[in-house]
């Protein structure tokens, strides 16, 4: 018994220090390639469309973006990183021009989306790195090791990360630098997205007849409350892509219809870690920041 308590100590310990970190995601929307300094340190030493942060131990970050084109100038804001959460944020040209940040989602590290093939995953470089240096990561059941395992097979390299996926069960991915693909561990009644590696909302996609059936449906309303109405009886017993979302939102004439719509779909949506896709049919930021505050709240 006396060896025992040490050991439990010890493990409790451990497990705490674990659960105090956080991670911050980085992708610019329209391709542009970018680094990124947390307080003054550089973490990746190649510029990249998308950069995700882990382990990070300190509550919040001063950023900076630099882009590799040095015409778009500097991004510069204060981040919060709630611990043991993984906060995404898209870069993006403002209404003056000037590139701003917006957080677009954040999970649970247990719900965090996976990693999806050529995006880039560095550990908290608390010294920085020094400029053309390529940090990798490899992620296993979150635990953050800084290496790549290169396998190389009749003069094919490959690089293989393991993760840890939504449900907490290990699963690995393969990414062939010819070519690429990825495995998932998945359940076979989940439809599984190609290209996607984020958190699931609804087990299978509504079939497009049916769904073109429903946008009909919904358009043949006079009224954006009857409109608004058959939208949610039809979302609320089927599952939608966050595509599918968009485009009924577009049927909606009215800002405030879209907004709502786009707060009660969003638990009825396959592709949640897509659902910065719904943005596109606002017309107005303040509607985007609106969703994005109501989806961070945790009353979806």
């Amino acid at each position: 018994m006396k060896k025992i308590l040490p050991l439990l100590v010890i493990l409790l310990a451990a497990l705490a220090g674990k659960s105090q970190t956080s991670n911050l995601a980085f992708f610019t929307e329209n391709g542009e390639r970018f680094s990124v300094v947390l307080n003054g340190m550089l973490q990746n030493g190649i510029p990249e469309t998308y950069i995700k942060v882990t382990d990070l131990p300190a509550p919040n970050y001063k950023v900076k973006i630099i882009f590799l084109d040095k015409r778009l100038g500097e991004l510069n804001k204060t981040v919060f990183a709630e611990i043991d959460h993984e906060a995404t944020y898209a870069i993006r040209p403002g209404k003056k021009g000037r590139y701003v940040l917006r957080l677009m989602n954040s999970y649970p590290l247990m719900q965090a989306p996976l990693p999806a093939p050529g995006q880039v995953v560095v550990g908290y470089q608390p010294n920085g790195v020094a400029p053309g240096t390529n940090v990798t990561t490899t992620v296993i059941n979150n635990t953050t090791i800084n290496n790549n395992v290169n396998v190389s097979a009749n003069g094919v390299g490959n690089n293989v990360n393991i993760v840890n996926d939504n449900q907490g069960a290990g699963s690995q991915d393969v990414t062939n630098k010819t070519g690429g693909g990825h495995q998932h561990g998945y359940d076979p009644k989940l439809y599984v997205m190609p290209g996607y590696n984020g958190p699931y909302g609804c087990p299978w996609p509504m079939a497009e007849p049916d769904f073109i059936q429903a946008k009909q449906s919904i358009a043949s309303k006079t009224f954006e409350d009857s409109k608004l109405t058959i939208a949610k009886q039809i979302v609320g017993s089927n599952c939608l892509l966050s595509s599918q979302v968009r485009e009924i939102m577009l049927l909606f004439t009215y800002e405030s219809s879209r907004l709502e719509f786009a707060k009660f779909a969003f638990p009825y949506t396959l592709d949640q870690g897509n659902y910065f896709k719904v943005n596109d049919a606002f017309t107005y930021e303040s509607s985007i920041d609106e969703l994005n505050n109501f989806l961070n709240s945790g009353r979806r």
